[in-house]
């Protein structure tokens, strides 16, 4: 299937990660095959985006993957086959094979770009405690580098998704950037709604832990097109990128409102783009093509192939088996993904910890109607959150939240406002005149919060794989054990306070509900509280100093295989409270360094056995 007998460097994933991984080893003249199990044209055309817009279109509900055909040879999670577990018996409904005992409600796209066709955008960096959670506050793990280590691939990351954000607003709770650094691009202009938040709770402080901390509305760095900075990279300035395959379009955002699930113009950055930008002459793209087994010579332990399954159709199962071969390999699927083909080839895995101490961050949401019109369903879905609450002593006796402010109503709680018309024609009887202005005054007025709260890594939280469960394709399907501790819980109780007193403070009536029906619902000191996914999956191979209780090492290789590098957010010891994006592109870039630097080194010891013979 794949064009060379022997590559460099073979990739599996042709998301974020896969793609700065291709794109920094093509620069260096690299030869490199990406692997991608999703369907996608490999060469990149407009048409194809467009398939995915109508589709788009065509769908009655507009969920995250809705723009993305589901493919039985390459399933994917759906956030609409999350239901209650009833343990011991499994949620089989969709993708996963969900045991329980809470719910993990969170998807991911297998398509040529990965997630980032359809996430939000969300760009922020970790706070320096963040990498010293236990050290600080005696919880989770210590990360093996720091805040500082990563600040320059912070900068590569930022470059490449091209952020919109400006420094001034970033530094808070011990953020820290390069002297005279500033982001390629401009803020994007808040909404109406963040600068009616930021003068109306101006004033407001809450408590935690018996400490006090302003609630601060904070523009939120995002991966979309706004207005070049001049001042970026020392004067040089930054040229957006534009749509793939048609430059003229997306290079400032429209405000389309539907950043999830697709960008209609491309002006959100999505790997597709950093795929573009890797040198073709030593790139090969090949799609349709599922990693099924790592293979590895047992004497030596090194990486020898990756076996993968090819399909003409998504619409047959019917395959061929290849094995794509290099001297060296890097997993980038996906903290899901990565985690099932180790699990499904025996390796990586002298630690235990494969597919353990899987994360997200469980959404708290709540909802309520302002006294006056703030203007929501305008352009992306966030621009502001308050992150005053992401660090601080309380640590150490629960979890830590960062709240994104919506932009979109109460789309993601209620469905509104589709919802919100059935209410006042069904439920209530208005029709005419009468329904117009009822709907304008509730839809203007709605707010929405989410609390994005923190969880620690947990072994038993967990991806393993079973032969009861295989796809189409006779791949494994992952097996999902998810459990709310009481600290993440701990954190849903004080969010819930902390709205509580935002609302009362805005003179805002308060229509958030939980029920037991709901498929997130956990109970913390007699209180009910319904989370859903966020779809930042964190853990399952995670990086650390000692090979008995990690999978690879600060440089990001595996402690058992020599020529095996695994990247993406599976590397990360803990989640914090930022989107984790931006966190494991810098990662790749730092990974990409190291991994050239082996090559480099093999070059001069060949070299030198070269001399010596000579000699």
């Amino acid at each position: 299937m794949h064009k060379l007998e022997h590559y460099d460097v073979v990739i599996v994933g042709g998301g974020i990660a896969g793609a700065i991984m291709a794109k920094q080893l093509s620069h260096q003249q690299q030869r490199v095959l990406v692997l991608e199990a999703g369907a996608g044209d490999p060469t990149l055309p407009y048409d194809s985006y467009l398939a995915y817009l109508d589709e788009y279109y065509r769908a009655n509900i507009k969920v995250p993957n809705a723009p993305y055909p589901d493919n039985p040879n390459a399933p994917q999670p759906s956030v609409l086959d999350t239901a209650p577990i009833a343990p011991p018996v499994p949620n089989t409904a969709g993708y996963f094979v969900q045991r329980g005992p809470n719910s993990y409600g969170s998807d991911y796209t297998r398509a040529l770009g990965g997630t980032t066709l359809h996430w939000l955008g969300t760009t922020l960096r970790m706070l320096p405690e963040d990498f010293e959670l236990h050290s600080r506050y005696g919880r989770g793990v210590d990360w093996p580098i720091s805040y500082d280590d990563l600040l320059p691939y912070y900068e590569m990351a930022e470059r490449e998704i091209g952020v919109s954000a400006d420094v001034e607003d970033q530094q808070f709770l011990g953020l820290h950037f390069s002297p005279g650094y500033v982001f390629p691009m401009h803020k994007i202009p808040q909404s109406y709604l963040d600068m009616w938040l930021t003068e109306k709770l101006a004033d407001l402080q809450v408590e935690r832990d018996g400490q006090a901390y302003p609630v601060r509305v904070v523009s939120t760095p995002q991966g979309r097109n706004g207005m070049p900075n001049p001042a970026y990279n020392n004067g040089e300035g930054y040229v957006p990128v534009g749509a793939v395959g048609r430059p003229d379009l997306g290079q400032r955002c429209q405000g389309n409102s539907s950043c999830v699930p697709i960008c209609p113009v491309q002006a959100k950055y999505n790997a597709w783009k950093t795929l573009a930008a890797a040198n073709p002459a030593y790139v090969e793209v090949q799609t349709q093509c599922v990693a099924s087994r790592v293979l590895v010579d047992g004497s030596s332990g090194y990486i020898t192939g990756i076996e993968y399954k090819h399909y003409d159709s998504q619409n047959s199962g019917a395959y061929t088996t290849h094995v794509a071969r290099g001297t060296r390999y890097v997993l980038a699927a996906h903290a899901i993904e990565n985690a099932k083909l180790l699990l499904a080839s025996n390796v990586a895995n002298r630690s235990g910890q494969v597919g353990r101490n899987l994360m997200d961050h469980p959404v708290l949401l709540t909802w309520a109607l302002l006294p006056e019109a703030t203007g929501p369903f305008r352009g992306p879905g966030s621009t502001s959150g308050i992150p005053s609450l992401r660090g601080g002593e309380f640590r150490a006796n629960g979890a830590a939240w960062r709240v994104e402010i919506d932009n979109w109503g109460w789309n993601w709680p209620t469905g509104a406002p589709y919802s919100s018309v059935d209410q006042l024609v069904d439920g209530e009887g208005r029709y005419g005149a009468d329904l117009r202005q009822r709907l304008n005054a509730i839809i203007q007025g709605q707010v929405r919060l989410g609390f994005l709260v923190e969880q620690l890594p947990d072994p038993f939280n967990r991806v393993t794989i079973d032969p009861d469960y295989m796809d189409r394709l006779g791949n494994y399907r992952p097996v999902i054990d998810y459990t709310i501790t009481d600290y993440t819980s701990a954190g849903f109780a004080a969010a819930k306070q902390v709205s509580d007193a935002i609302y009362d403070h805005l003179w805002a009536t308060d229509y958030t509900s939980y029920s037991p029906a709901d498929a997130g619902h956990v109970t913390y000191r007699g209180q009910g509280y319904s989370y859903r996914g966020a779809g930042h999956y964190v853990g399952t191979h995670r990086m650390g100093t000692d090979p008995d209780t990690s999978v690879v090492d600060p440089r990001q290789r595996s402690w058992d295989h020599p020529n095996l590098y695994l990247v993406g957010c599976g590397n990360m010891p803990t989640i914090a409270t930022s989107n984790p994006t931006l966190t494991m592109a810098a990662l790749t870039f730092w990974a990409a360094r190291n991994l050239l630097e082996d090559i480099a080194a093999d070059k001069v010891l060949a070299g030198a056995e070269l001399s010596a013979l000579a000699e």
